[in-house]
């Protein structure tokens, strides 16, 4: 019964008004739960066999622990009991803990954050790396926007083809219906179907122009700035640390307090080992798509001139020729439509 009311009592914790009174103490109802679930949890003594043999034996040599009597069943209870208590206890302790560290983690980073807003903190700031990120956020504004106009063109220029796909096709027909005309129309629709292939290749260049922009914006770029995400949030947990140690280290010097600038300082160096390692991912993924920008900008954009001077210059073979080059296959026509089994 002791034991018992220790257990509660080791996982309570009594909240502390700002003048010193003991204030009341919420439910945690999923903490009950928890504890309600791992004594649920436990093994069922009247249903539980004991084993002679290996995993997956015969049947033979189970005994059913209902036939045991006496001494041996009360210190199996007995025993079940405290390891059922060790295990709530534990849990229960697991859980309070994590959320205080959670809880002191996110107070400390929010006075920075509000330190530094109202210009009263300091804040570690590695003025090459900062301009760098700038430059990458303002150029990843910039392709947004191309990848946008491009989208735009792609979309805006395929009803060009459709419209002149149509147009051709009634002009063949008229030709056909018209004996007066057969000619005029012939050839304007023979005008109207070569420029829909040709447009047609053209797409496929423009559709590997936006498809190259979209992977580069929204994989590589943004890959990028998940890691700098990574380092503002190491560098904001580094400073908050850093201050609570330069804070600590002005206060009194008693053995309570060297206890605490003690722990201090472990953490200001765990969280200054976190930052510069991501400082240094940053640095180094910065780098690398900076090059991987220049290396695939430089294709796409001759790949872009080229189709496009080649198509308003009616070039047909020069417009073949650049698709050609840059390995890019055209899709034949219902490539995108599902066969009659995806219908199904």
């Amino acid at each position: 019964m002791t034991d018992s009311i220790m257990s509660k009592a080791a996982t309570m914790e009594i909240p502390i008004n700002s003048n010193g009174d003991t204030g009341t103490l919420p439910e945690d109802d999923s903490l009950e739960q928890d504890l309600q679930q791992v004594m649920v949890s436990g093994p069922n003594l009247n249903e539980t066999s004991i084993v002679s043999g290996g995993y997956g034996g015969t049947a033979e040599g189970i005994i059913p622990t209902s036939s045991i009597k006496g001494s041996n069943m009360h210190h199996s209870s007995s025993s079940s009991s405290m390891m059922a208590e060790q295990t709530t206890r534990g849990v229960a302790v697991e859980k309070l803990e994590t959320v205080k560290k959670w809880g002191l983690n996110t107070y400390k980073c929010t006075k920075q954050i509000i330190s530094e807003r109202f210009g009263r903190g300091s804040r570690t700031v590695d003025l090459e790396l900062e301009a760098q990120i700038e430059v990458l956020r303002d150029t990843k504004r910039k392709y947004e926007n191309v990848l946008r106009l491009a989208r735009a063109l792609t979309n805006h220029f395929y009803n060009m083809v459709q419209t002149q796909h149509a147009l051709g096709d009634s002009f063949a027909e008229l030709s056909q219906k018209s004996p007066e005309l057969r000619d005029e129309f012939g050839y304007n629709a023979e005008t109207q179907k070569l420029l829909c292939k040709n447009g047609e290749t053209l797409l496929g260049a423009v559709n590997f122009f936006v498809s190259s922009i979209n992977t580069l914006v929204n994989k590589t770029m943004e890959d990028t700035l998940m890691t700098i995400k990574l380092y503002e949030n190491a560098r904001l947990e580094f400073d908050a640390y850093r201050s609570d140690l330069e804070e600590l280290s002005l206060g009194p010097r008693d053995a309570v307090a060297m206890a605490r600038i003690d722990a201090a300082q472990q953490q200001y160096h765990v969280h200054k080992d976190k930052y510069e390692r991501l400082r240094s991912d940053a640095t180094i993924k910065l780098k690398f798509l900076e090059e991987n920008k220049v290396k695939v900008m430089h294709k796409q954009l001759l790949l872009f001139h080229n189709a496009i001077s080649a198509y308003f210059a009616g070039n047909q073979q020069q417009l073949e020729q650049t698709l050609k080059q840059f390995s890019i296959k055209l899709k034949p026509p219902g490539a995108d439509k599902p066969s009659w089994l995806e219908e199904q």
